[in-house]
């Protein structure tokens, strides 16, 4: 079965519009990947200030290929460019949580 990959993200009130923006400047830029499943961001309601950036891979083989290409590339600075114009991170801190999918289910007729 899948594995999902949860990349909790520490983001400073002032910071939550910038990094939403971020994630929506970049749509569908993982959708194309081998073995890539699903993507949501999550924002917290909670009180928290811990954005889950939740994305499901078919094997842990294509989540670590798109890490080292594409994912690499795009936190960069795809162009190979050494400190530029690159905007500092909105989160001040990243954990990546990992999971096997065990048990499943959709909506009954879905």
């Amino acid at each position: 079965m899948s594995v999902v990959k949860i990349n909790v993200l520490t983001v400073p009130a002032e910071q939550r519009e910038v990094l939403e923006k971020r994630f929506a400047s970049r749509a569908h830029a993982v959708e194309s990947s081998d073995g890539f499943e699903w993507f949501e961001l999550l924002r917290p309601v909670d009180g928290t200030d811990n954005y889950l950036v939740y994305t499901r891979w078919r094997d842990e083989e294509s989540f670590q290929a798109w890490m080292e290409g594409p994912m690499k590339a795009a936190h960069q600075g795809a162009g190979g460019e050494e400190g530029g114009d690159r905007p500092r991170p909105a989160a001040s801190g990243s954990t990546l949580w990992s999971f096997e999918v065990v048990q499943q289910a959709a909506p009954k007729g879905a």
